[in-house]
């Protein structure tokens, strides 16, 4: 899983693409998603979301995806689950401290951002990431973004 992983961050345009795609679908099914019960579905999402992220990015299913922050490298990959940058320890070849035969996520997460902004000429400017909230960790993040996206809907349009 590790290649195709560098597979998706150096394809993080398109994989970046899809995956917006997907969220437009998501919220704009929330009414459906609301119908049923955001909590009846979140086990069926979740095992979804485990087994397509898993594969395709080593989701480790911390319920506070950041991909589309990050170039497409999940930060939660990082042996020492750092979020918002590399540590000191990055080794001279990019590599991992503690995993050396493992790029730097956040070497990689700059490569993926670059992929998805290439006039940039400097190191992207990732937002900082908030900690992972560990009441959400095993729960679906895709569904926790619909009920971001909506609410920030209504609180607009109420405005």
């Amino acid at each position: 899983m590790y290649s195709l992983r560098r597979v998706m961050v150096s394809n993080a345009k398109a994989a970046s693409n899809l995956y917006h795609a997907l969220e437009a679908i998501l919220v704009f099914l929330n009414p459906v998603w609301k119908f049923v019960g955001l909590e009846r579905i979140d086990k069926a999402f979740s095992f979804i979301e485990r087994n397509i992220k898993g594969l395709l990015f080593d989701c480790q299913m911390c319920g506070y995806c950041v991909l589309d922050k990050t170039g497409m490298s999940c930060p939660m990959n990082c042996p020492k689950q750092i979020r918002n940058g590399p540590c000191g320890g990055v080794r001279d070849d990019g590599n991992c401290e503690v995993k050396p035969e493992m790029r730097c996520v956040w070497l990689e997460a700059w490569r993926g951002a670059k992929k998805l902004d290439p006039n940039t000429t400097v190191v992207p400017d990732l937002e900082i990431l908030s900690p992972v909230d560990q009441l959400r960790k095993g729960h679906s993040s895709w569904l926790i973004k619909v009920q971001e996206i909506q609410s920030s809907k209504v609180s607009v349009s109420h405005d």
